[in-house]
């Protein structure tokens, strides 16, 4: 093939959270080597999520695609708890997904979310022999709702020939639930280090003077979407009992409903004995997370559930806070020699904290020592050649 290879990419829709920074992020990077061309169709053009409503045309993520050269497409859709079903998308929609799935030699979904669109097309014969790969980015397929099933049959049919999983323990998850793809591939995540790195003085000033924290104070960053899976009632509980000893520390909480206007939010702060107190920032959905990481001291995760290769942990080792993580997916491995990993008990998550401060110098240049090692370069290139690969496959199929 002498032009350039043609990957779709099937999103959910635009809303935040990793998987989505990652997938971004990655197909950027492969677009820009040039011997591929990507495109993205997302079946929602809006999200109600976690107490938001998330706009497609507001989104970072879709804002950097467009500046990448990338074209979307959406179907217009509003994303919601659960994903679109095959039997829910209209004439129309069908048409549009399958003109945008003719003009591609690969396909990945981002997650098994959107393979209700791709069961649709093939049951009403819109879906021409297009090699798939499904990207999958948890380890707790069991939450994935109907998605899960989805993947199964499609898997089985055969319009599913690869999954990418992000984690050995994804790998592991999803064939334990039966999925049964021709190809599996195991491609750790991988950050832009270029944006997630230490802050100068200036910049750790700033952004500190700008939330109202004291230029001495010690940090604790929490990046979770408002989930029962993030477990965000641990993480406040946990604050409740480090601050009654670290009184001077402040605790920054960013993503999609962590914040006070979330009813649910304030709820679950008032049971975990935690007040809307000057030291603690709930700030909801931020756009400038190096910044955010490049005043930490602590990046910490309390997850009870469902993580693989948490971005947030890599995103502040790169900017130089420690990673204290709850023993999930693929967390404690991912944050071997640099980080620290604890048990769901909330007075044991604020001994860890305390211990790192008390470190806070040797946990600085463990994290920056690692930055080498979690670069996004080997994750582009493996995912190019996983690409490769399945093309290849199918042709000699054909």
């Amino acid at each position: 093939m002498t032009r350039p290879v043609r990957v779709l990419s099937l999103y959910e829709g635009f809303f935040a959270g990793g998987a989505r920074v990652l997938h971004t992020d990655l197909i950027s990077g492969l677009h820009a080597r040039g011997s591929q061309q990507h495109s993205v169709l997302s079946i929602a053009s809006e999200a109600h999520r976690e107490s938001t409503r998330q706009p497609m045309a507001a989104d970072p993520r879709y804002q950097h695609l467009l500046r990448a050269g990338i074209g979307v497409t959406t179907l217009g859709r509003s994303a919601g708890a659960e994903p679109p079903g095959r039997h829910t998308f209209t004439d129309r929609e069908l048409l549009v997904a399958s003109a945008a799935v003719r003009q591609a030699d690969v396909i990945l979904s981002l997650k098994e979310q959107p393979l209700g669109l791709l069961l649709a097309l093939s049951e009403r014969g819109l879906l021409p022999p297009v090699p798939v790969a499904t990207c999958l980015h948890r380890s707790d397929p069991i939450h994935s709702g109907p998605a899960l099933g989805w993947l199964v049959e499609a898997t089985a049919l055969g319009i599913v020939d690869a999954t990418i999983s992000c984690a050995i323990s994804t790998d592991d998850a999803y064939a334990r639930a039966g999925v049964d793809a021709i190809d599996r591939y195991i491609i750790a995540n991988g950050i832009d280090t270029d944006r997630f790195r230490p802050g100068t003085p200036d910049e750790v000033g700033a952004t500190k003077a700008s939330l109202g924290i004291p230029a001495s104070a010690p940090v604790v960053v929490f990046a979770a979407r408002f989930d029962a899976m993030k477990n965000p009632g641990l993480f406040l509980r946990a604050v409740a009992e480090h601050r009654a000893n670290r009184p001077d520390a402040h605790y920054v909480l960013c993503g999609a409903g962590m914040d006070w206007a979330n009813p649910a939010f304030r709820e679950l702060a008032d049971e975990g004995g935690v007040g809307e107190a000057d030291s603690i920032h709930a700030l909801g959905i931020r756009d400038d997370m190096p910044a955010i990481f490049q005043i930490a001291d602590i990046v910490a995760l309390t997850s009870a559930f469902g993580e693989a290769s948490p971005l947030c942990l890599l995103e502040g080792a790169a900017c130089g806070a420690t990673p204290i993580t709850t023993d999930v997916g693929d967390a404690a491995h991912q944050v071997s020699g640099f980080g620290l990993v604890t048990s769901h008990r909330p007075h044991e998550i604020a001994a860890a904290w305390d211990v790192a401060l008390g470190n806070r110098q040797t946990g600085r240049s463990a994290s920056l020592a690692a930055r080498d090692g979690v670069g996004r370069d080997r994750m582009v290139a493996d995912y190019a050649g996983a690409i490769n690969r399945l093309l290849c496959i199918e042709e000699a199929a054909a």
